[in-house]
């Protein structure tokens, strides 16, 4: 699908869904060119920057989301993004408080922040979080529902509020959760080493050795 015809796409489906309500579509080109055929993107979400925004193939970004990448916003292969998440890489709530009047004609305003962010393969991002300016998640976590994200997250945690208002913190391992299907599915182990890397296989089996035609593969 060439490029104007995937933008001619997404506005009749955007046209159409005034109507019919929200809709997800298939496909998402970047403006170099780069196409990610299997990427879904609700017509209902917000882009600020499109620019700065990376995508990777087969990420799910739900309805009413807001995805800002004006200075800069990476989201790996196979993320998965609900509803009413706001990701952002600025923030100029500090700068407006401080400078008042004079925010709005100053091009470098005191106190705004300008950060890039990234959000790593397989993760999920939980309904009314918001991912913070220059946070660095890293693959394989989930974020729970009503996070406040902020700094580096480890790959593989499970991080979610504290309480209302404060930053989550890491409450787990995703390679726990992933255990157990993987060890009634060995089938998948190739997949998961692929993007995930052996030693995680390895380490959500328990240490157990996956099956030795995969770990040569992966090598």
């Amino acid at each position: 699908m060439s490029a104007l015809s995937l933008r001619l796409k997404h506005v009749l489906v955007r046209l159409l869904s005034v109507f019919t309500g929200p809709r997800i579509v298939y496909g998402w080109r970047h403006p170099d060119g780069r196409l990610c055929p299997h990427t879904r993107f609700s017509t209902h979400s917000c882009i600020e920057g499109v620019e700065g925004l990376t995508l990777g193939d087969h990420v799910f970004i739900g309805h009413f989301n807001r995805l800002d990448g004006s200075n800069g916003l990476e989201i790996e292969e196979g993320v998965q993004i609900t509803s009413h998440v706001a990701i952002l890489s600025h923030s100029s709530h500090k700068a407006v408080r401080v400078m008042g009047r004079r925010y709005i004609r100053d091009p470098n305003p005191v106190g705004y922040v300008r950060r890039a962010t990234r959000i790593g393969a397989y993760s999920f991002i939980g309904p009314h979080s918001v991912i913070a300016p220059g946070a660095q998640i890293g693959k394989g976590v989930i974020v729970q529902g009503y996070s406040f994200v902020s700094g580096v997250v480890p790959d593989f945690a499970v991080v979610g509020p504290q309480a209302h208002g404060k930053p989550a913190v890491v409450l787990g391992d995703t390679r726990r959760l992933d255990g157990e299907l993987l060890r009634r599915h060995p089938e998948l182990h190739d997949v998961y080493a692929r993007w995930a890397g052996l030693d995680n296989l390895r380490r959500a089996l328990n240490g157990e050795t996956p099956d030795g035609a995969v770990a040569r593969e992966v090598r």
